[in-house]
């Protein structure tokens, strides 16, 4: 079973990938966490990749693809995989389902993971990091004791850049631009399924499987 992860950033679609990745026992490949093995590694992919991560660029299409294929060509991906980051783009999709089709294989369902814009902004922008021992925290799921200062040592809170709400706005926005169509590639094909990734935990991870499994018995 190949299963697509669609979600916004703050969607929770990492954390639900792995816990759905134990439920069926296929391997859960995000294609952040394979760029950073890759380039750790110095493998010929991943320094062809460094090469734009270290000019501030976007990875081309054709990299990140060829690095992906070779991870599905691993033994532990022969009976599917659950992919969280990709495909980003329609381009890739297709290069996803030409590639398991050499291999009479294809795309169960492509699960989107919905959660409304102003939930996704809470979520996102509303993290604070302490300055002394980097503990995480946030306004509304997990604030600190005092405003301001951090439970564990005492160290005064700041925001990152990337945590504020009008870096969450960009990303939020950029990420609708690329995944319109892409949500379209897959309902076209009958293979897109939407689940609110908002609720507790557990039943957002059932009603993923939920989704995962009415195709898998069709």
């Amino acid at each position: 079973m190949y299963l697509v992860l669609l979600g916004a950033p703050g969607s929770g679609k990492g954390t639900q990938a792995g816990a759905i990745s134990k439920e069926l026992g296929l391997p859960h490949i995000a294609t952040g966490d394979l760029f950073r093995e890759q380039m750790g590694r110095r493998t010929e992919v991943g320094l062809l990749a460094k090469q734009y991560v270290d000019r501030g660029q976007l990875v081309p299409d054709e990299v990140t693809i060829r690095m992906l294929l070779q991870r599905l060509a691993e033994s532990d991906c022969e009976k599917g995989a659950i992919l969280d980051g990709f495909p980003r783009t329609v381009e890739q999709a297709g290069a996803l389902d030409a590639a398991l089709a050499v291999q009479g294989k294809h795309v169960d369902r492509a699960i989107l993971l919905e959660v409304s814009e102003e939930e996704l902004l809470r979520r996102l922008s509303g993290r604070w990091v302490c300055r002394d021992c980097q503990t995480p925290y946030h306004e509304a799921s997990a604030p600190p004791l005092a405003a301001g200062i951090c439970d564990r040592c005492g160290g005064r809170l700041y925001q990152r850049p990337d945590d504020t709400r009008e870096t969450a706005e960009r990303r939020l926005k950029v990420y609708t631009e690329q995944t319109m169509l892409l949500i379209k590639y897959y309902r076209d094909q009958s293979k897109l399924a939407v689940v609110s990734g908002e609720g507790p935990l557990p039943a957002v991870g059932a009603a993923l499987l939920s989704a995962a499994m009415a195709r898998a018995d069709r």
